[in-house]
C-alpha cells in the first residue's frame, strides 16, 4: 500500500482551509484517509501552517511520501531540517 501525505480540503465555496492527512494513494482527495497530522489556512495573513511534527516525522521514517505542496510546507516549517539532524 503506498502512502501519501498530502491536503484535504475543507471549508465552503471560494473559502478553503485545508487538513494534512496520512492516506492511501489510491483514495479521492477528500476521501478516506488513516491519520490528521495538522492543517494549513492560505487565506489568513500570515498563512497558519500548524503540523503534529512526531506524528510526521514518524509517517516520513516508515516511508510516506508527501506531496509537492506539502513538502513545500514541511520545509517552510523545518520539518526536513530537524529529520536531517536526527540522521547524523
Amino acid at each position: 500500500m503506498a502512502v501519501k501525505i498530502r491536503l484535504r480540503r475543507m471549508g465552503a465555496k471560494k473559502n478553503p482551509f485545508y487538513r494534512i492527512v496520512v492516506a492511501d494513494s489510491r483514495s479521492p482527495r477528500d476521501g478516506r484517509f488513516i491519520e490528521e497530522i495538522g492543517y494549513y489556512n492560505p487565506l489568513t495573513e500570515p498563512k497558519t501552517v500548524k503540523i503534529d511534527n512526531e506524528k510526521a516525522a514518524n509517517w516520513l521514517k516508515n516511508g510516506a511520501k508527501p506531496t509537492d505542496v506539502v513538502e513545500r510546507l514541511f520545509r517552510e516549517n523545518g520539518l526536513f531540517e530537524k529529520e536531517e539532524n536526527t540522521e547524523e
